[in-house]
C-alpha cells in the first residue's frame, strides 16, 4: 500500500509550535526550512509510486519521506546506520521532511527498507528526475540568471581496490573459484589441488602483493597461465560460461593477453602495458570502473554550474551559483563528448547558456561549430601546443571578414584564391629576402610563395588571435572558479571516495550529492538576504522609535504653549 503526504495543505495548528522563536528562525534560515518548504513537494513521488501496489501489501514509507532521506544521506555522506539515526532523533530532518507525529512509522526506517528504496531508484534511474525537480524548483525560487555557465570535470573512486596487473589476474581467478564451489561443487572438486592452494584462500591470495619487482615478469606470465587453463577446462560447460565470473576470466584475457595458436597448441603472451586498452578491467569487484592516464582508475563526473563575472563580495553572497547539470562517465572518456549532451540537457530544462567557459579539452573546432548552432557562445581556448620560433597562420593579420591582409612582416599579399582549401600567394621578392623565411609556413611555388590553409585551419586562427586579446582574458579567467566547485562537491559530500560500486551505484551517489551542494548553497544566499532584512527592519524600527519621540515631544511642546496663551489670554480679560 502507497502512503503519500499532501505537504502543501496547511495545519489548523502549528506542530512546531513549542519551538523557541529563535530556535524557529534558525530552522528556517537553514537548509532545512528550505528544504521543507521548496523542494519536499517537488520531489517526483508520481514516478516512483509505480513500483507498489496500492492496494496490496504492507504501507510504505511516505514516499516523500524515502526520497527525502536518500538526498539528505548523500549530502552529509553518511552511511545507513548513520541515516537511520539522524532520521530517527535529528530535530533539523524532522523539520526538512515535514515529520510532526512521533511515531515510529514516521521516524524509523530499518537499514532494509532503506536498502530497499534507494536499489530501486538506482535500477531505475530515477535520480535524474530528483536533481531535475530540485535544481528547477532552486532556479526559479531564487531567480537563477543562466546565460553565463562554466563546465569542468572531476575524478572520483568507487569503494574498491588499487590492482596492479598480477593483482587482476589473481582477484579474478580467485572470484571464479568462489563462485563455483558455491554452484557447482562438483565441477570445483575437480580443479588442481595447487590452483586452489593459491587461489582460494585470502591468506594464500595476500602472496601475490608481496611479488619482488625482479619475479614480477615471471609471476605475471604464471598467472596468465593458470588463468588460461580454467577458461580452457570448463569452456565446455554452458552453465560455467553463463556465470558472470567466467565472463570476467575471459575479458582479462582479451584485455591482457595475446592468444597464440600453433599446430593443435594454444598459449598466451602477455601484451605490453601500452597496448593494454584504457577500459580494461581494473578490478573484478567493479568491473564498470576504467582507466584514465591523466587521473588513474574510476569514474568522472560532469558538471555545469551558473556564475557572476562580478567582483563585489556583497553582491556575490546573495546571488546563487547553481550546479544545472550532472553526468557520472566511465574514467576513461574524454571530456570533448560531454560539451554539447551537456547544453542539450540544460537547454530543454530552460536552463541553458548563452555563454559557456570550459578549458581547452571542451575546446576542440566541432564542439566550437556544435556551440553555435544551439546558440551557445564557447569561451575556451584551442587546443594543441606550439613551437614558440615558428610562425602560424593566427601570426598573419587576418580581418574581419577572414580575409589574410598582411603577413607577419607586413607585406600584403598578391594573389588570393577561396575554394575547399584556401590558397594566398606573395610576391617572392618579398619572401626570397625575409629573415624569417626559414620558419614561415608559406611553400615556394611557380610565381608566388603560397600559404595554403583550410576553413577550419582559419577558424582557429581567428580563435587563436582572439585568445591573445585583454577581453577574452577577462572572460576566461571565471572558468577557474570551477574548481572551487570541485573542492566543495568533495569537501561537503565526500563524492571523490564513494562507498557504492559499479556504474549506476557511483551515478545515484554523485549526482544526489549535488543537489546537496545546491541545497547548500542556496542555504547560505537565503541566510544572507535574510540578514540584509533583518538589518533593514531594525534601522526601519529605529526611524519608527525616533519619530515617535519626536512626535511625543512636540505634542508635549504644543499643549504646554497651548496651556500658556490660555492663561494669559485670561489675565488680560481680567484687567481689561
Amino acid at each position: 500500500m502507497i502512503r503519500i503526504k499532501n505537504h502543501k495543505q496547511l495545519e489548523i495548528f502549528d506542530p512546531w509550535s513549542f519551538m523557541s522563536p529563535i530556535r524557529r528562525r534558525m530552522l528556517d534560515q537553514s537548509w532545512a526550512g528550505l528544504f521543507k518548504k521548496e523542494i519536499l513537494c517537488e520531489l517526483p513521488v508520481g514516478e516512483f509510486k509505480t513500483f507498489f501496489n496500492e492496494s496490496f501489501g504492507r504501507p510504505t514509507k511516505e514516499l516523500h519521506t524515502a526520497l527525502g532521506v536518500l538526498i539528505l544521506q548523500q549530502a552529509f555522506d553518511l552511511a545507513d546506520e548513520e541515516t537511520v539515526n539522524q532520521l530517527s532523533y535529528n530535530i533539523q530532518w524532522h523539520y526538512a521532511l515535514n515529520i510532526s507525529e512521533e511515531s515510529d512509522s514516521a521516524k524509523y526506517v530499518c537499514t532494509k527498507t532503506l536498502w530497499n528504496i534507494r536499489n530501486i531508484v538506482i535500477e531505475h534511474g530515477l535520480e535524474s528526475s530528483l536533481f531535475e525537480c530540485a535544481t528547477n524548483k532552486m532556479a526559479a525560487v531564487f531567480k537563477v540568471n543562466t546565460d553565463k555557465q562554466r563546465i569542468d570535470s572531476v575524478h572520483i573512486q568507487s569503494n574498491m581496490r588499487r590492482l596492479g596487473r598480477i593483482g587482476i589476474f589473481a582477484k579474478s581467478i580467485h572470484k571464479f573459484l568462489i563462485n563455483l564451489k558455491r554452484g557447482h561443487k562438483e565441477l570445483f572438486d575437480s580443479v588442481e589441488e595447487s590452483i586452489l592452494d593459491r587461489y582460494i584462500s585470502e591468506q594464500a591470495l595476500g602472496c601475490f602483493a608481496m611479488v619482488k619487482p625482479s619475479d614480477a615478469r615471471k609471476t605475471l606470465v604464471s598467472v596468465a597461465d593458470d588463468l588460461f587453463d580454467l577458461i580452457e577446462r570448463f569452456k565446455g560447460y554452458s552453465q560455467v560460461t553463463s556465470m558472470h565470473s567466467y565472463k570476467l576470466l575471459e575479458r582479462v584475457l582479451k584485455e591482457q593477453c595475446n592468444l597464440n595458436i600453433s599446430n593443435d597448441s594454444k598459449s598466451v603472451e602477455i601484451k605490453k602495458p601500452k597496448e593494454i586498452p584504457s577500459d580494461s578491467l581494473q578490478n573484478p569487484s567493479d568491473p564498470d570502473a576504467t582507466y584514465s592516464g591523466h587521473k588513474g582508475q574510476g569514474y568522472q563526473v560532469q558538471v555545469m554550474e551558473t556564475y557572476t563575472d562580478t567582483e563585489d563580495p556583497e553582491e556575490k553572497s546573495k546571488t546563487l551559483n547553481l550546479i544545472t547539470h550532472v553526468a557520472v562517465e566511465k574514467a576513461c572518456e574524454s571530456d570533448a563528448n560531454a560539451l554539447i549532451p551537456a547544453i542539450e540537457s540544460t537547454q530543454k530544462r530552460g536552463l541553458g547558456p548563452e555563454e559557456l567557459a570550459a578549458d581547452s579539452l571542451y575546446g576542440s573546432d566541432d564542439n566550437y561549430e556544435q556551440a553555435q548552432e544551439r546558440r551557445v557562445e564557447l569561451i575556451a581556448p584551442t587546443m594543441g601546443s606550439t613551437q614558440k620560433d615558428k610562425l602560424r597562420l593566427s601570426d598573419f593579420k587576418i580581418s574581419d571578414r577572414g580575409q589574410v591582409v598582411s603577413c607577419p612582416q607586413g607585406h600584403a599579399p598578391a594573389k588570393i584564391k577561396n575554394k575547399k582549401r584556401h590558397s594566398v600567394g606573395f610576391a617572392a621578392r618579398h619572401c626570397e629576402n625575409c629573415p624569417a623565411l626559414s620558419n614561415c609556413p608559406v611553400k615556394k611555388g611557380k610565381k608566388f610563395y603560397y600559404l595554403r590553409f583550410t576553413k577550419k585551419e582559419l577558424r582557429l586562427a581567428r580563435r587563436r588571435i582572439y585568445e591573445q586579446s585583454p577581453e577574452f582574458k577577462n572572460r576566461y579567467r571565471w572558468r577557474a572558479g570551477a574548481e572551487a566547485t570541485m573542492s566543495e562537491f568533495d569537501r561537503r559530500t565526500g563524492v571523490k571516495h564513494l562507498r557504492v560500486r559499479g556504474f549506476k551505484a557511483v551515478r545515484f551517489c554523485a549526482t544526489l550529492k549535488a543537489i546537496g551542494v545546491n541545497l547548500f548553497r542556496a542555504a547560505a544566499v537565503r541566510k544572507a538576504a535574510n540578514y540584509d532584512k533583518a538589518d533593514i527592519n531594525k534601522a526601519m524600527a529605529t526611524l519608527n522609535h525616533a519619530i515617535f519621540i519626536i512626535k511625543e515631544h512636540f505634542m508635549t511642546t504644543l499643549s504646554h504653549l497651548k496651556s500658556v496663551l490660555t492663561n494669559s489670554w485670561q489675565v488680560m480679560r481680567l484687567y481689561s
